[in-house]
């Protein structure tokens, strides 16, 4: 099998007959017990589900909504769903019943699938009467037109489909930090593309092991996880929920492993929460027991078999990853968008280069325009965005580059350093432009912070918003906030001293606001969602602005 030009389908096809019985997907249920789904089940079982949606007489490359929490049938359903010759349009779990609905309308999706969700109550009103309604294992206790066993009880297709690379194979609506989500398509020749060269660049192969945890409906999951597993044939571990986590870690022992910064952030805060920050930094100075020490760690992590980590989607900090580095685990980042598959740039092992993301990956071509924005083309990028024309064009220069959106520049080996994003830049009331993701990254830094927000369009100078890390909302409520007001004056000072004047900041303000998913500060993707970030606070930045203290409190202690 050619990886290099083998499309998705058939490359499950190839896994499934040369080792129908090797383990593919390992699935944890609520009650404790685990099924381990092989690739001749995972096959039978698409194949069965694709003979119903052929009983279904739906029009050709009809769209087909897929709303679940990470699992086996989701990959399942979505196999059956290329396979019966639609087109699979994947929902975030935890969207609003709005959403829900702008999605299901805008895709014209005539069906819909619902699996594993922790708020179905909040979602179903999306849903409007005139779709066709599939239950999932592990679907809410619901009132549904069909259920897993009622497709089940089809006989399997006997072909083997294969769509050309041309057809379109899926609508992905990006999270939306601003405004409301468009419908990125990809075609099966996108897909594959992307789908077999990272397997090689990242050298994934059938002994791997990944755990999937982060939204399949999101491109990076959908790429690293589901269709590398085609190319590659690795296990798959799903993870049950947040708090079975540390366990499915252990089970998985993943080989590779694939996060946002704050995911690695959360490792980190929880090894600082048993030993320490101080003790630690202490113990892996002392070159007799760092090994084991640093053994230790990557053990109670469930990370002691990765080889290779992964960090992107949002603003890095260099700390982090050096903080990895000194345990022994090499953790690099990665970069890519929903618009070009999740394919553009990737750091090699060894050629870490402090600040930057890495080369470009095979088959991409990369250019910075005169204004300092990233732009790349390859065969893995967008057919266009779903029913807008005037978006598709102005995604794209004349010449088929993508515009990213984001600043960036290349170093003489092509290495890429991002600037923060085009649109994300703003301007004091001093006429002076700010791009507020390095400084971010700076800040992000420190132990105590988990999420941080630079702000300051028509401010006198920017601001940084913080929300402080469990650790530091603890020390935050006793006699150690002195010691953490200093900690974080001593941040301020140092990340100033390395920014231009007018990019200094003013103050640091600690929230109090937790920023997550649920109250909409954060996007299913957990980056930062600036617009509602600025509009809940606004009203206290001129407050801020003008108060001469480094670190302000928003609870006004």
């Amino acid at each position: 099998m050619s990886s290099s030009t083998c499309l998705p389908l058939q490359a499950f096809y190839e896994r499934e007959r040369r080792h129908p019985q090797k383990p593919y997907m390992i699935q944890p249920s609520s009650d404790g017990r685990v099924h381990a789904f092989n690739w001749y089940e995972v096959g039978q079982q698409a194949r069965r589900v694709a003979q119903w949606l052929r009983n279904q007489n739906l029009a050709p490359r009809s769209h087909i909504a897929l709303i679940s929490k990470n699992n086996a049938h989701w990959l399942i359903t979505d196999l059956a769903i290329w396979m019966a010759g639609h087109v699979t349009v994947p929902l975030y779990p935890n969207l609003t019943a709005a959403s829900v609905a702008h999605v299901l309308a805008h895709s014209e999706s005539v069906l819909v699938f619902v699996g594993k969700l922790d708020d179905w109550s909040h979602m179903v009103e999306g849903i409007t009467p005139e779709r066709v309604t599939v239950s999932l294992p592990q679907a809410p206790l619901d009132s549904f037109d069909f259920n897993w066993d009622d497709l089940q009880a089809c006989p399997p297709i006997t072909d083997s489909p294969t769509p050309a690379a041309e057809q379109l194979a899926t609508v992905i609506y990006t999270s939306g930090t601003t405004g409301e989500p468009k419908g990125v398509m990809h075609n099966f020749g996108a897909l594959g593309y992307a789908a077999s060269h990272a397997t090689q660049l990242l050298g994934l192969h059938e002994h791997d092991r990944v755990i999937s945890y982060l939204p399949l409906c999101h491109v990076a999951e959908r790429l690293f996880v589901e269709l590398a597993s085609f190319y590659a044939g690795h296990c798959i571990y799903f993870s049950e929920s947040l708090e079975t986590f540390a366990l499915d870690m252990q089970r998985a022992r993943p080989t590779v492993f694939l996060g946002v910064p704050r995911i690695w952030s959360k490792f980190q805060q929880a090894v600082y929460s048993r030993m320490g920050e101080r003790r630690l930094s202490l113990l892996l100075s002392v070159p007799m027991v760092r090994q084991r020490v640093a053994r230790h760690i990557l053990h109670a992590l469930g990370l002691d078999a990765v080889r290779m980590g992964y960090i992107g989607a949002s603003t890095v900090p260099q700390a982090l990853m050096l903080w990895y580095r000194r345990l022994g685990l090499e953790v690099v980042e990665i970069y890519g968008m929903t618009e070009n598959c999740g394919y553009s740039h990737v750091c090699r092992v060894g050629q870490h280069k402090p600040g930057w993301i890495g080369r470009h990956c095979e088959g991409v071509e990369v250019r910075i325009d005169p204004e300092g924005e990233v732009q790349m083309r390859s065969p893995a990028l967008m057919m266009g965005y779903f029913k807008n024309p005037q978006l598709t064009r102005e995604a794209f220069t004349r010449d088929g580059y993508l515009r990213t959106g984001d600043k960036g520049e290349q170093d003489t080996l092509g290495h890429l350093r991002l600037r923060g994003r085009i649109k994300e830049i703003f301007k004091t009331s001093k006429g002076k432009y700010v791009a507020p993701g390095p400084i971010e990254g700076k800040l992000a830094a420190h132990a105590k912070i988990e999420q941080v927000c630079v702000v300051g369009d028509g401010l006198a100078g920017p601001l940084g918003l913080c929300v402080l890390s469990a650790r530091g909302r603890e020390e935050a409520a006793t006699v150690a906030r002195a010691r953490l007001q200093v900690s974080l004056e001593t941040l301020l000072h140092a990340v100033n001293a390395g920014l231009d004047k007018h990019e200094q900041l003013r103050s640091l303000v600690v929230v109090k606001d937790s920023w997550g998913t649920d109250n909409g500060f954060l996007t299913p993707t957990l980056k930062i969602k600036r617009t509602v970030i600025e509009d809940t606070y606004s009203e206290w930045f001129e407050r801020w602005g003008a108060d001469s203290r480094a670190v302000q409190w928003q609870d006004g202690n």
